[in-house]
């Protein structure tokens, strides 16, 4: 029988809730310590950083590798070894050390199966109860990798105290306290990268000067617009071009023109060197001489088109077409949407069609091959009026008179011929033969079994005995009474003399 426990806790995990009841009488220091450490928040977020499949799940480092964790005494207290503690079952929840005596901390590990190994090396606090257990043994059957560390491992959310048998604890910080705590932390942590985000950004906006502005970090930076020039139309023997007629040339494109004006015309701004001033105005000489050479060329009535100008239209006139046959495709369709409202004929095509019997698989031929007789025809295809299953129910009705009518005269016949053959003897010692099921007869024939007058049930009760075993032993009790009564007797008598 189990020791009664004394105080109860609620882990919640990732993979569920796990109630632990607490042996706090038998084992106090160890339950004082677990209980303060889940006063204090201190595992919350810890992982189970070890599974050992069939074994035990451990959980209670803080950092997660296994080699750490703290007691809530400041240093590694002693174990405590109860003679009727013993690893029994599944579900055990005991101390982990560093490998000897004595040297507990927060870690701690439950057991997924007897463990008598264990005994005398492990301080055993606590046990989970009811179906939590399942949840244990859900962790451990999880994914480990090398080191018996799970490859995604659950997680502690919080440990909830249901019932605290050491109410006198102070913990040095509460666990609602902590999380405060944190949250202040990741605040913190959010506003300094947010600060170093905003002041690399002034960093990176500099860097879009191109080098043209060093003057001073307070220089405000000034964006120019690349100017838009046409390579192609400067005069320039060593360019070539191809001749097109001006039909196949749309009009020119007037947008480009005031945008240069817009860039010739637009002032420095104030903190613009000398040096752009001279960049503008060479630029605005080179717009003017490629003008003057586009007005020579137009008057003359050629162009030197280059080749991706000549794409652009080729492309322009192939998109014209494609749009010319969608446009008479949807005019057809609306003609024939019309021509069905108004009943008339389908088109054409739509006729040949329909003309047309539809192509059957390999699949439905074979169906259609095997369907008689396995009633996999369709529903009102082949199927017989009522006139017809009437008439046939009628004819069978008339076989079965005929049938009976034919048995009775039979029958007749068989008496007479018994009657005038003296007994059923054939004379002149002829062999009668063996009779001949007439197949045409068998739905006249009846079933008549011989009337039960109950000499077989006189025969079943003389020849078979029923033994019942109630009987049997009432019968030996009824021998052994009246055996003792015999005894009784003769020691009377015997007494008497």
């Amino acid at each position: 029988m189990a020791l009664p426990t004394n105080g109860r806790v609620v882990i919640d995990t990732t993979a569920g809730e796990i109630e632990v009841e607490l042996w706090s009488k038998e084992t106090p220091k160890t339950c004082r310590n677990f209980i303060a450490l889940a006063l204090e928040g201190y595992y919350d977020g810890v992982i189970f950083h070890r599974i050992v499949p069939g074994f035990l799940v451990q959980t209670g480092d803080k950092t997660g590798t296994g080699g750490g964790g703290e007691s809530f005494y400041g240093e590694p207290f002693e174990d405590e070894i109860h003679p009727r503690l013993r690893y029994a079952h599944r579900g055990l929840v005991a101390m982990a050390n560093n490998g000897t005596k004595n040297s507990n901390d927060s870690q701690f590990f439950i057991t997924l199966d007897r463990a008598d190994e264990l005994h005398g090396k492990h301080t055993l606090f606590g046990r989970v109860i009811g179906d939590t257990v399942y949840n244990v043994m859900k962790i451990g059957e999880m994914e480990i990798g090398e080191n018996e560390r799970p490859l995604y491992p659950p997680k502690i959310k919080s440990v909830k105290i249901v019932d605290n048998p050491f109410p006198d604890i102070i913990p040095r910080i509460t666990a609602a306290e902590k999380r405060a705590q944190q949250r202040a932390r990741e605040a913190g942590q959010r506003e300094r990268e947010e600060a170093e985000r905003r002041r690399g950004a002034k960093k990176d906006v500099k860097l879009l000067s191109f080098g043209e502005e060093q003057d001073g970090e307070t220089e405000s930076v000034a964006f120019r617009k690349k100017n838009i020039v046409r390579p192609d139309l400067v005069d320039n023997s060593s360019a070539t071009g191809i001749p097109m007629p001006e039909s196949l040339l749309g009009p020119p494109k007037k947008s480009n023109e005031p945008l240069r004006e817009r860039g010739s015309e637009k002032e420095p701004s104030k903190h613009e060197q000398p040096s752009k001033s001279s960049k503008s105005e060479g630029a605005d000489k080179d717009i003017k001489k490629i003008r003057e050479t586009h007005a020579k060329e137009k008057a003359s009535g050629r162009f030197l088109i280059p080749y991706n100008l000549l794409c652009s239209q080729l492309t322009h006139e192939s998109n014209s077409d494609a749009r010319r046959t969608e446009i008479e495709q949807m005019e057809s369709e609306i003609r024939r949407l019309t021509r069905k409202r108004e009943g008339g004929e389908d088109s054409d095509e739509e006729a040949a069609r329909k003309k047309t019997k539809p192509t059957k698989s390999y699949l439905e031929e074979e169906l259609a091959k095997y369907s008689k007789g396995r009633g996999l025809q369709k529903k009102g295809k082949g199927r017989k009026d009522e006139g017809d299953v009437l008439a046939a129910l009628n004819s069978f009705r008339g076989l079965l008179q005929s049938n009976t009518n034919l048995e009775i005269e039979d029958v007749v016949e068989e008496d007479d011929h018994v009657d005038s053959s003296g007994g059923g003897t054939v004379p002149d010692g002829e062999d009668p033969g063996i009779e001949v099921d007439d197949d045409r007869g068998f739905i006249g024939h009846a079933l008549h079994f011989p009337k039960d007058d109950g000499e077989e049930t006189r025969k079943a009760e003389r020849d078979y005995e029923v033994i019942d075993p109630r009987q049997r032993g009432a019968r030996a009790r009824e021998e052994e009474r009246e055996r003792k009564r015999t005894v009784m007797r003769g020691k009377n008598g015997r007494g008497r003399r």
